[in-house]
């Protein structure tokens, strides 16, 4: 293959299609030989093209190849005779089957690929949900549609996916957070296999000491270095990923709901090749926000970046003074952890601390948001939260050392499922009250792909490598969880009904509009009056929907004891009576009728919650 060539145009990188042929800009020092590798698609013949040392700027080479039609051709860069893909490609070849292991053969080699994909987006608006408004879930495109019903669409799919954008709708989800979906290289190999990045050797040199790899696991999650500009191309039948993610998050606006996108960074990757991916990803995909994971992260770039300005943000860690700074769309969020611990510890009575779990139901800033949680990926499952004492990661193969130790769950009785009623009843209850926790805190609620069907990993807390029935969503759970799943509905449509439950400015918890009553107020076994004693395990916590120009007011009782208590009601204005609308020691949570009370005291059952509304 001869091709004419010129100084290409460093301005852009990776692989740029131009009417009389590609420039190819990719980092590469003047002191390297670097070449570019092209694939003929028809005839299978390799070509390469050297690129001249003079052309470079920094340690930028770019190349223009005059005649090439991207759609014959894929493509790689070779510098210093190591052949790499290009960390620009918007499609990668050779990964496009899940967890193929045949797929190391004797001329195996992974490659980068043209998009030559046209999408039409119409009218495509971002839906830009406020943070009071926004209900988030968490889901991995593959575990998540690998059983149950998917519309016609095959498994572990984008395609999936997007037929089950209703099913998330009408739970009330308005924002879907997507584990990496990128390209990434699913396939765990040993590090001690004496092989180049892919094997490339030819028939004769059979007898060289490099030897075919063993695939040691699945790596489900992604959560590894990628290709961070390609979709991944096991994750749809096409043979344009482009077109199916487009199609998805395209679906994903017409329904109002928001597309946020996992993406992770080793602290080896560039940080200018990670503002570039983020803006890509907007730009292209219109993706609405991204969760940054990893090292070494520019987040204050990105947070000030003026094409990201509009895209919501979320890391565990973000530089306080941008906290605070007053956006004209406020996109920063803070997501980490800190949410689960006080709440699991006072469910399952482990170090119990009840001031840091009304710490955090009421936590808030004025200009970012906090992501609240009970359960994600990373840890147990909801349901094995009051299913496990402990984790049980045998099948990883890491001899159950991988993994988090401080998982603050409990059985009840007996290690994994039963069939005692009494503490399969009791494990409900508890779902119900995590789940109830989760929506009336003031942050962001969040849910993780199955929780609202009690969904079970078999005590395995760390799934990342279980690509089987372990690591995907049960969803033959969904008629022994259905009253769960209608009481996460009820849960969500009660939060939007009550803007006090989730005020964008912290609570100041004094009278400071002179309305009769503080924003938000606590109460024990007198009314205003509250001691968070060591060993206190129960409080009321009252709302003055008044701040949030909404005449109810709304009480919470919180019985974390195993036993029953007493809560004070505060007085009512004369007009106004105090009903119950929720127990959560009640089968299916929200009552029927809802329960006038006329006594000045509540009394919760053990480990129980119930929601009064005074009106």
């Amino acid at each position: 293959m001869k091709y004419n060539v010129r100084e290409g145009d460093y301005r852009t990188m990776g692989a740029v299609v131009h009417s009389d042929g590609v420039v190819f800009t990719f980092e590469g020092r003047k002191e390297q030989k670097c070449s570019i590798v092209l694939y003929e698609k028809k005839t299978g013949k390799i070509g390469k093209i050297p690129v001249p040392d003079t052309y470079y700027v920094g340690a930028l080479r770019s190349i223009m190849v005059m005649g090439i039609e991207p759609a014959s051709f894929d493509y790689n860069f070779e510098i210093d005779g190591k052949v790499m893909t290009d960390p620009y490609a918007r499609r990668i070849v050779g990964r496009e089957k899940w967890g193929e292991k045949e797929r190391f053969g004797m001329d195996y080699q992974v490659k980068s690929g043209f998009s030559t994909d046209v999408f039409d987006w119409e009218e495509d608006v971002a839906p830009e949900i406020a943070k009071k408004d926004m209900v988030m879930y968490k889901l991995h495109v593959r575990n998540f549609t690998m059983e149950g019903s998917n519309g016609g669409a095959r498994k572990g799919t984008f395609e999936a996916v997007e037929n089950r954008i209703g099913y998330l709708r009408d739970m009330g989800v308005t924002t879907v957070e997507f584990m990496p979906f990128y390209e990434f290289e699913e396939l765990m190999i040993p590090e001690t296999c004496e092989l180049p990045d892919y094997v490339t050797w030819k028939e004769e040199q059979k007898t060289d000491t490099k030897k075919l790899p063993e695939v040691e696991k699945i790596n489900c999650w992604g959560y590894t270095e990628g290709n961070y500009f390609a979709p991944k191309a096991a994750f749809t039948k096409s043979r344009q990923p482009e077109h199916a993610l487009k199609s998805l998050i395209k679906a994903l606006h017409k329904n109002d709901m928001e597309c946020i996108m996992e993406i992770y960074f080793p602290d080896t990757i560039n940080q200018n090749l990670m503002l570039e991916a983020l803006r890509f990803w907007v730009m292209e995909y219109h993706v609405d926000g991204f969760r940054l994971m990893g090292a070494n992260l520019p987040v204050r770039a990105m947070a000030q970046d003026l094409i990201l300005c509009r895209s919501k943000l979320f890391a565990d860690t973000i530089p306080e003074d941008l906290l605070e700074q007053d956006y004209a769309y406020p996109h920063l969020f803070v997501y980490r952890d800190e949410f689960y611990y006080p709440l699991r510890k006072m469910l399952n009575h482990k170090e119990i601390c009840l001031t840091d779990f009304v710490n955090q139901m009421r936590k808030q800033k004025k200009y970012a948001g906090f992501v609240n949680y009970a359960a994600s990926n990373d840890g147990f499952t909801l349901a094995d939260v009051f299913m496990y004492s402990e984790k049980h990661n045998e099948a990883n193969g890491e001899n159950n050392a991988d993994g988090n130790d401080w998982n603050y769950s409990d059985n009840y009785g007996i290690e994994g499922p039963t069939r005692k009623k009494y503490i399969e009843s009791l494990r409900k209850k508890q779902l119900r009250n995590a789940i109830t926790a989760v929506f009336l805190a003031q942050g962001i609620p969040l849910l993780a792909a199955g929780d609202e069907i009690g969904n079970s990993q078999r005590g395995n807390n760390n799934a990342y490598c279980q690509d089987n029935a372990v690591g995907w969503v049960n969803w033959k759970n969904d008629k022994k969880y259905a009253s769960l799943q209608q009481f996460v509905k009820e849960m969500t449509a009660f939060r939007k009904a009550h803007p006090v439950l989730r005020m964008e400015e912290p609570m100041r918890m004094n009278d400071y509009k002179g309305l009769g009553y503080p924003d938000l107020s606590f109460h024990c076994d007198s009314a205003w009056t509250v001691g968070f004693s060591p060993n206190r395990q129960s409080v009321g916590m009252l709302y003055c929907g008044l701040y949030a120009d909404c005449e109810e007011m709304i009480y919470v009782a919180y019985n974390f004891h195993t036993g029953k208590q007493f809560l004070a009601l505060p007085k009512l204005p004369k007009s106004k009576k105090w009903y119950k609308v929720m127990d959560t020691g009640n089968e299916n949570g929200f009552l029927e009728k809802e329960m006038k009370m006329d006594a000045v005291q509540v009394e919760i059952a053990g480990m129980s919650i119930q929601i009064l509304i005074g009106k």
